[in-house]
């Protein structure tokens, strides 16, 4: 079969991609991904072969954006905490000292604004939020107007004045370790940390560092924090991120949602379909 396979669809990053399948696949035209990270990919190895490559940004950036905002509202009002406290034999009231902090009015500072991250900021200004931003690429004007955002030229300024951070950026050499200790001090120590970032599954490295991350959430340096990803996934059962009351840990939900699902898989077929038909690739990833 090897000669007749011109595309492959990769979900959850199978089948690996490596230079002994690309050689055995020698009418290869296109590996279109399911979803929008591509760092499992070599993507000069792939390029070398004359294969193109695609993701799918369109269909994951809504589910991710709610993702964000359950997270950041599930920390804020400290809704794990109260789901225990309400489902434990000896509730009899409602613990005075389980005050959250309140969103509306609240400043969120947006780290990466791309599609997910401009989604967020449209939930956010319905929640009547202050809106900072940074990202590699300034907003139009129009577009910043549009959710009341504010752009700031370094993370560091940004890091200062939000009382929410929601990180949404790729996983590159760039990005690695973005938010580690040094940053986490110049937080308010009332802030909260919401990471919905890409990390990478095929070598260990993170966003955030996640050993500061403890170190910050234990010694108060920063309110809370609340992860769709962490590095390993699943974490040790013993790690000390599952032991802490001020976090909020959730298994990688991000784009999972059953129309999500069938969208990414529609993106795909789209990309696939182009790129086999010679036009031009809808969201084609070309190596950097």
């Amino acid at each position: 079969m090897s000669k007749k396979v011109q595309a492959i669809y990769l979900w959850w990053h199978k089948p690996v991609i490596d230079q002994e399948l690309l050689q055995s696949l020698p009418n290869l035209k296109v590996i279109a991904n399911s979803g929008v990270g591509m760092d499992h990919l070599d993507l000069k190895l792939v390029a070398s072969f004359g294969v193109k490559m695609a993701n799918a940004p369109r269909a994951v950036s809504s589910s991710t954006a709610d993702t964000g905002m359950a997270l950041l509202l599930a920390s804020a009002r400290r809704l794990v905490e109260g789901y225990h406290i309400a489902m434990s034999s000896g509730m009899e009231y409602c613990e005075a000292d389980i005050l959250g902090v309140k969103v509306t009015g609240a400043t969120l500072g947006i780290i990466g604004m791309g599609s997910i991250g401009y989604k967020i900021a449209l939930r956010a200004k319905a929640f009547e939020m202050n809106i900072l931003y940074h990202n590699r690429t300034r907003r139009k004007e129009q577009e910043e107007q549009a959710v009341g955002a504010t752009y700031c030229e370094t993370i560091d300024s940004l890091l200062q004045r939000a009382d929410f951070v929601m990180v949404v950026v790729s996983l590159t050499p760039q990005t690695h370790k973005l938010i580690g200790k040094r940053e986490m001090e110049l937080m308010k120590p009332t802030a909260t940390l919401i990471n919905i970032s890409r990390h990478s599954y095929s070598k260990p490295g993170a966003v955030v560092d996640q050993e500061a991350l403890v170190t910050a959430l234990q010694t108060g340096v920063i309110r809370a924090a609340a992860l769709d990803v962490t590095y390993p996934e699943p974490l040790p059962r013993d790690h000390t991120l599952l032991k802490l009351k001020n976090v909020i840990i959730t298994p990688h939900l991000g784009i999972k949602t059953d129309k999500a699902t069938y969208m990414i898989t529609e993106e795909a077929v789209e990309n696939i379909l182009a790129a086999l038909n010679g036009l031009p690739i809808p969201s084609e990833v070309l190596p950097s």
